[in-house]
């Protein structure tokens, strides 16, 4: 029921409005603190402002609440309404507004890729896609790609070796031995048979199964009469893993729609879940689960549209598009635009497309159900922590913002020192949130004073901001704290958090230390306060204690991987130094090319060999230089 009556805003409009002109772009309403609560698109800015302010007009209680705390709006005039919703679509991604529905996917889709080589490689591939190789996908997860390489090594038998272990090989591997490489690295396969094999895995990864499987009966039937039996009979098995994979993939390839995309949308109170299942070359590839948040008071069709502009405009749509629902004229028509052809919006489909449809439905509201029963489980080992601690929260929405950060040690030896910190908040971990710091100018080993340096780094800002600002302000920046501040050790480091927060005039209350217990055996773990409270040993089975182990080891899977990676990028970086031939100049232009030593040790010979400067036999120096890890093979 939408309220009516809402107090108005405190924010005085009319100067604005009167200034705005009946132009397209984007909006944005700034609450306390510069605080970006919402971001629109707009054919008219006029119109749609004023329409926030306007007495008279009913809202929804989310919208009605966000005008209230409207201190002032900011807007960018576009030259046209596709501009203004691809810069809406970048702001909401960048800024993450509370009121608009977010969909966070931070990853790229992966690709099975093809190498132009005169003997071809199948490879998993994520990233930018170029004109030199040939792409396959995307794929919802890695999983499918490397499925699909597994079934391509089965009946094709396609290298997957890369360019150096290629020209180096001097007898067959063991991928040839066990039947899933035709070994064109010492001969054993033809450069025109090999290339048939790869023209017909790229039949199949376009959806042209059925004539792959028609030239594979012609050929074991062509062997049989020519009394080649064992070559027909291996053409035999190649047909019986093709058909069988078909038959578990439960799709039928039907000519146009091939390519498509299906969209499910499945809700329960006020929570949603809207599946993307990929279908490429008439496989169904599987599918991938999107929760988006701030979804209150909005429909399914406004979660609809929020993904489908959230999600095509950074990635390349198939023409086909199959769901329950459909965007309105207006957001298809601007979707056109934006990825500069026309998308086909399927509906009430039939046949196997509706099969695909059911599907991707039924998986939505599995996801949802499966996740509202994690978060009910998160619900309860936040309120047992609370309990612990005697933390008094009494509203959920209290409770959902009780925030903890937990921070934690790694180093070798003291080489590539690291701290994490990691966050909890809405009873889930906010991966976003987490950072790491490269602990310097210390002895090595000496994890009390890299403790002290990561705590001094995190919170002398938000000391500063504390200690600054009027007593009005003071509860708004006290948000920028945590509730409680975990220390993975015990009273030594309690002891260093604690001269911290003395030092920074900061609430030691909030500072909890995870002691281990007898033989670091799990489930004897106790609580350590820094404001001198008693020392609360926790049982095996306290939710609790499962949520703090939760946290704990995220905190120290996090330290573990960056310092791992710290170590391996002064390593790579010390080789790369060291390769013959590789100077200043040549370095450069590899780190420029490849966006760092990262992407320089993942580019295959035939990738480096591309950059000015970079000889054949240079390229191969580099990739064996970096790939030289003392194994043999």
């Amino acid at each position: 029921m939408t309220d009516t009556n809402t107090p108005p805003t405190a924010f005085d409009p009319s100067e604005l409005l009167a200034s705005l002109q009946h132009l397209p772009g984007v909006y944005r309403h700034i609450g306390a603190n510069d605080e970006v609560l919402y971001v629109g698109k707009a054919k008219d800015l006029k119109k749609r402002v004023t329409s926030y302010f306007q007495k008279n007009l009913s809202h929804s209680p989310r919208i009605a609440l966000m005008v209230q705390k409207i201190v002032r709006v900011d807007v960018t005039v576009t030259r046209t309404e596709t501009e203004a919703l691809l810069l809406e679509n970048n702001l909401i991604k960048q800024l993450a507004p509370r009121y608009n529905i977010l969909f966070r996917d931070d990853k790229s889709y992966p690709f099975l890729k093809m190498t132009r080589h005169d003997f071809p490689r199948m490879v998993y591939y994520r990233g930018a896609v170029d004109k030199v190789h040939q792409y396959f996908g995307p794929f919802p997860n890695g999983y499918a790609v490397k499925e699909s390489i597994k079934l391509l090594q089965k009946v094709f038998m396609l290298r997957t070796c890369d360019e150096t272990v290629f020209k180096n090989r001097s007898r067959p591997c063991m991928l040839h031995q066990i039947e899933r490489c035709s070994a064109p690295c010492v001969g054993l396969i033809s450069k025109p048979d090999y290339a048939a094999d790869v023209a017909a895995s790229v039949k199949f990864l376009r959806g042209e199964s059925d004539a792959v499987l028609h030239d594979l009966q012609n050929k074991m039937q062509t062997a049989a009469e020519q009394l080649q039996f064992e070559q027909a009979a291996l053409y035999r098995d190649k047909i019986a893993a093709l058909s069988n994979m078909m038959s578990q993939q439960a799709v039928e390839s039907t000519g146009d729609d091939t390519d498509a995309d299906i969209i499910a949308v499945a809700h329960s109170d006020a929570r949603y879940c809207v599946n993307l299942a990929m279908v490429r070359g008439g496989r169904h590839l599987g599918d991938k689960a999107f929760f988006p948040q701030h979804t209150q008071d909005c429909s399914a069709q406004d979660v609809f549209e929020a993904f489908i502009i959230q999600h095509y405009l950074d990635s390349e749509p198939p023409r086909v598009m199959i769901s329950a629902l459909t965007p309105s004229q207006a957001v298809a028509e601007l979707l056109d635009d934006a990825v500069g052809r026309s998308l086909q919006w399927v509906k009430q489909p039939r046949g196997q497309r509706k099969i695909w449809l059911e599907m991707a439905l039924n998986n939505a509201e599995l996801a949802l159900s499966r996740r509202m029963q994690e978060s009910a489980s998160a619900k309860l080992r936040t309120e047992d922590l609370l309990k612990v601690l005697h933390h008094e929260l009494d509203t959920d929405e209290e409770k959902s913002n009780f925030r903890v950060e937990c921070f934690d040690i790694s180093h070798t030896a003291g080489e590539a020192a690291q701290a994490s910190c990691v966050v909890y908040q809405h009873h889930t971990m906010q991966n976003n949130e987490y950072r790491r710091y490269n602990i310097k100018d210390i002895t090595a080993g000496d994890d009390y004073a890299a403790m002290r340096q990561v705590l001094q780094r995190r919170y002398e800002k938000i000391a500063e901001l504390l200690s600054s600002v009027q007593n009005e302000q003071h509860e708004d920046f006290a948000k920028h704290m945590p509730d409680v501040v975990l220390v993975d050790g015990g009273k030594g480091q309690l002891s260093i958090a604690r001269e911290v927060f003395e030092g920074l005039g900061l609430d030691i209350s909030v500072l909890v230390g995870v002691s281990k217990g007898e033989g670091r055996r799990v489930g004897l773990e106790t609580l350590v306060f820094a404001d001198g409270r008693v020392a609360v040993k926790l049982g095996k089975l306290s939710p609790a204690l499962m949520l703090i182990a939760q946290i704990r080891d995220e905190a120290h899977r996090f330290a573990i991987t960056g310092m791992r990676a710290a170590r391996a990028k002064t390593r790579n970086v010390s080789r790369l130094e060291e390769i013959e031939g590789v100077g200043a100049k040549r370095r450069t232009a590899l780190l420029k090319r490849f966006g760092g030593v990262a992407g320089v040790k993942n580019a295959s010979v035939q990738d480096l060999a591309q950059v000015e400067g970079i000889s054949e036999k240079i390229a191969q120096e580099i990739y064996k230089q970096l790939h030289d890890d003392g194994r043999v093979e």
